[in-house]
């Protein structure tokens, strides 16, 4: 139990909760999702325009994206643990406040150091969106849905990656500015529509404490600092920590998707900036079976209810049975055909059309999309995972412990990898120091599966443990 006076007791009514309104909130806190990895993709795109203008090489911008990871993560720590004793609606606000700010000043900035600051402030806002919205989010889903409806929240994410990407590469490609000052304007917008949504109950989604909500009661239990070692102790907790930190280095290598296919552009003989243009929709194209996650949600939900380790299984499987597919990818050669030269939207089309006419872009295309799909069977059963074996005044705090291994994980496949590009460069010219690079960081997903098989083995009694202790709150209350 968390805290001396906590308990179920009986609250004097909802603010709101009609279906419209819970429909928006849950809406905008998707959407809200997204946006904070809009703005993590933002960046890699624009590598070679950015520092071009401040005359730096292109690994310090990928420096300043490894680093915002990792403050990201770290600060997402406070807010969660901050949300999970608080109230959770204006910690979002004041979060995306910052990160709007720290974005517009990116825009503003005229040399390297600013730059970084810039980009280090929206990443302390952007901690907050992910973890306590994890927090919010969970409340809303029963356990029999959570696999289905948390593939919707970690695809907004892949959508907000791959929109930042596109974003970066279409609208900056003439001026690296422009992207960062929409984007401003977008995380006001979303700031304002905060300001209608409607605080969700804690805990409301839970079938233990339903009849005990539905009579007017209120869960009130809260974190507190002696929950921390128990939240460690939770064997299946410490495995869905931990693989972040390998998973993570093979995810945070692929921000240099859009630089590896921007290369064997150059490679062919076109100019900076169609290169540009064509790494960044390659690379949005070829994430696209991230889409596919909504079918390992699925597929967890219902081995889930045929046995309590269904979840952990699926990711196991889907992680390891994908890095095949990533080594084919990198090295399967893509001739690229567009006009040089043109604006955006002529590039874009015979991108596009090259995925009919030109046999390689479509194998290219069609292993992405199976390591992807793969892949992302990890994201919504690592989100329903963290529901199942922790009771709600946890989730937000285990969820950003996760995010801090992510981010140190993420932050080391970025950093580390344009290192590998630059020592691999003597050995494989471009683009195939890239190739060679991002293979070898796929690695790191072999033990991501093993750590996802180990939490398969502890989670059926963790889930159970859940479930009593709810069970008890309720007779309790």
């Amino acid at each position: 139990m968390s805290g001396a006076n906590a308990g179920l007791r009986r609250r004097g009514g909802w603010w709101g909760g009609g279906t419209v309104h819970r429909f928006y909130s849950v809406v905008v806190f998707v959407v809200l999702a997204s946006l904070d990895n809009v703005a993590i993709g933002l960046v890699p795109p624009l590598y070679e325009p950015i520092s071009a203008a401040f005359n730096v090489p292109q690994r310090l911008l990928g420096l300043v994206t490894a680093v915002s990871f990792l403050v990201s993560a770290v600060a997402a720590v406070g807010w969660a643990y901050v949300g999970d004793r608080s109230n959770r609606k204006p910690l979002l606000m004041v979060g995306t406040l910052i990160w709007a700010a720290g974005t517009g000043g990116s825009a503003y900035a005229g040399d390297y150091p600013t730059f970084l600051a810039a980009q280090l402030v929206a990443a302390v806002g952007l901690g907050a969106v992910g973890s306590v919205g994890f927090s919010v989010v969970t409340d809303l889903i029963s356990p029999r849905r959570r696999g289905l409806v948390m593939s919707f929240w970690g695809l907004s994410q892949g959508v907000g990656t791959l929109a930042g990407t596109l974003t970066g590469g279409l609208l900056g490609a003439v001026d690296w500015r422009r992207p960062f000052l929409l984007l401003t304007v977008v995380g006001l917008a979303a700031t304002a529509a905060y300001l209608f949504t409607y605080d969700i109950q804690r805990g409301q989604s839970e079938p233990e404490l339903a009849a005990v909500l539905d009579a007017g009661g209120e869960y009130d239990y809260r974190i507190s600092r002696a929950d921390l070692p128990r939240i460690l102790a939770r064997r299946t907790n410490r495995w869905l920590i931990l693989q972040g930190l390998t998973a993570q280095a093979a995810f945070g290598s692929l921000v240099w998707l859009p630089v590896l296919f921007a290369e064997r552009a150059r490679a062919q003989g076109y100019s900076p900036a169609t290169a540009v243009v064509v790494g960044s929709v390659f690379a949005t194209l070829f994430q696209l079976g991230g889409v596919l996650s909504i079918v390992g949600g699925l597929v967890g939900d219902a081995l889930q209810r045929r046995t309590p380790s269904g979840r952990a299984l699926v990711a196991a499987v889907g992680i390891l049975a994908a890095v095949p597919f990533y080594l084919v990818l990198f090295f399967v050669p893509i001739r690229i055909d567009v006009p040089d030269g043109a604006g955006s939207g002529a590039v874009v089309r015979a991108v596009l059309a090259s995925v009919v006419s030109e046999p390689t872009v479509g194998l290219s295309l069609l292993t992405a999309v199976l390591a992807l799909a793969l892949t992302s069977a990890n994201s919504p059963n690592w989100f329903a995972l963290i529901a199942d074996v922790n009771p709600p005044e946890h989730r937000g705090t285990v969820y950003s412990l996760g995010n801090l291994v992510n981010g140190v994980g993420r932050a080391a496949g970025n950093g580390l990898v344009g290192v590998a590009f630059h020592g691999l460069r003597a050995a494989f010219p471009p683009p195939l120091n890239y190739a060679v690079g991002l293979a070898a960081f796929q690695l790191f997903f072999l033990p991501t599966g093993i750590m996802y098989w180990l939490a398969a083995r502890t989670s059926p009694r963790d889930i159970d443990d859940v479930h009593d202790l709810l069970h008890t709150r309720a007779d309790r209350g």
